[in-house]
């Protein structure tokens, strides 16, 4: 019976820290679901995140800027290490639809 438990417990704990797991959580992390995470941690509202794009224009080696559509609105992220992003909500006449 030890040794089945301890069989059974080494296969568990091999498929929960095997390299495929950890890839497949990874994937879910795009910078759209990044940034939408981000705005809402700081008190805006985004309800479905459709899609970010980099603002090359604002973006510099130290800060990145990004446009972020949401179902409901649209903001402009710029973030900085250790730093809060700066959020921004557009309007909708300034922002491009997705291509």
């Amino acid at each position: 019976m030890r040794i089945i438990a301890g069989s059974l417990l080494l296969a568990i704990a091999t498929v929960a820290v095997s390299p495929t797991a950890g890839a497949q959580q990874a994937a879910a992390e795009t910078p759209t679901t990044m940034l939408a995470a981000q705005v809402r941690i700081q008190g805006y509202t985004c309800d479905k995140a459709l899609g970010a794009t980099r603002d090359k224009k604002r973006s510099r080696p130290d800060l990145a800027a990004w446009i972020l559509r949401c179902s409901n609105a649209s903001y402009r992220v710029i973030r900085a290490p250790d730093m809060a992003a700066a959020i921004k909500p557009l309007q909708s006449a300034t922002v491009q639809p997705l291509q």
